[in-house]
């Protein structure tokens, strides 16, 4: 089998704590994750990971292999990303990681733009909503939402969006349209299973005073899409970033409830593992990124 991924395997498991997280960091089943591992095992003979149905340990020679195994794989990037540096124009594979509904609503376009620019480039486009390991999964960027984790990666800020409560008027009409904080507490909530703010939304007045909704929600998703749809269809108040429904705010198809309130505000950034070394079909693409969502994105409204 392959060495390099039977390398990555060892090191992501390690890292994430179980071959069932390294498996969904690198894109693959549980079950080519073991046979990579396994494979390596057999080769060096001897075990690396002691595992149970509870926990696994490294072995004392898991232990060396894991450390040598790590500056190898860093080495080996580095390499790839001196050399990709060294190009002037974009060429090679760009493989990028982003959320789904982002990735779906906002990305195409200036994917397209990119590729219309930069012929000699083919992209790679991975949408999930699970935290994906850049390095160890292979990506060159990744484009992350929210407060990011500390690391050894860098990132740039190319747009933010605030979060926001909306509804259809055919709801607001029913039901009528929420004043404050405390009415938008008797609503039918929609909410987004995978949002920290998905058991409650926070709203702060004028006067700085924070006002959480911690009602039951009526719909709880883990796609935004799917919340948008049932707020189109009258169903309750989504709440998500304002990214998933500038479209239909400009319509009127859906309202903004408590404009006068705050909410909290997502910064969106494109995180690449080098700012020494980024290549410059990475470069390239970040700099398109600014370039294209601006000083105020199309979701924001005029």
């Amino acid at each position: 089998m392959d060495r390099f991924m039977e390398l990555s395997v060892f090191i992501a498991a390690v890292d994430k704590g179980s071959l069932a997280a390294a498996a969904r960091a690198l894109g693959m089943t549980p079950a080519m994750a073991g046979k990579y591992l396994a494979a390596l095992e057999a080769s060096l003979g001897v075990p690396l990971l002691h595992r149970t149905t509870r926990r696994q340990h490294l072995t004392d020679a898991g232990q060396d292999y894991y450390r040598r195994g790590r500056l190898i794989l860093e080495a080996l990037g580095d390499a790839d990303r001196a050399a990709l540096a060294l190009q002037d124009e974009p060429r090679g594979v760009l493989r990028i990681t982003a959320p789904t509904t982002f990735g779906a609503m906002h990305l195409g376009l200036p994917v397209a733009e990119y590729l219309q620019r930069y012929p000699g480039v083919t992209v790679e486009m991975n949408l999930q909503d699970h935290f994906v390991d850049l390095v160890g999964g292979g990506f060159d960027l990744a484009v992350r939402i929210g407060t990011l984790a500390d690391s050894s990666l860098v990132a740039r800020r190319f747009a933010a969006s605030g979060m926001i409560a909306c509804a259809a008027p055919a709801y607001l009409e029913r039901v009528g349209e929420p004043r404050s904080p405390a009415e938008l507490a008797g609503h039918a909530r929609l909410a987004f299973s995978r949002a920290s703010s998905a058991g409650d939304w926070t709203f702060t007045d004028t006067a700085g005073r924070a006002h959480k909704i911690e009602s039951p929600s009526r719909l709880l998703a883990d796609n935004m899409q799917m919340l948008q749809a049932a707020a189109l269809a009258g169903a309750g108040v989504a709440y998500g970033p304002r990214f998933v429904f500038g479209e239909q705010l400009a319509a009127g198809t859906l309202v903004e409830l408590l404009p006068g309130y705050a909410t909290e505000s997502l910064g969106i950034h494109a995180v690449y593992p080098s700012a020494r070394l980024i290549s410059v079909k990475v470069r390239r693409f970040v700099d398109m990124l600014v370039e294209w969502f601006g000083e105020r994105p199309t979701w924001e409204a005029p």
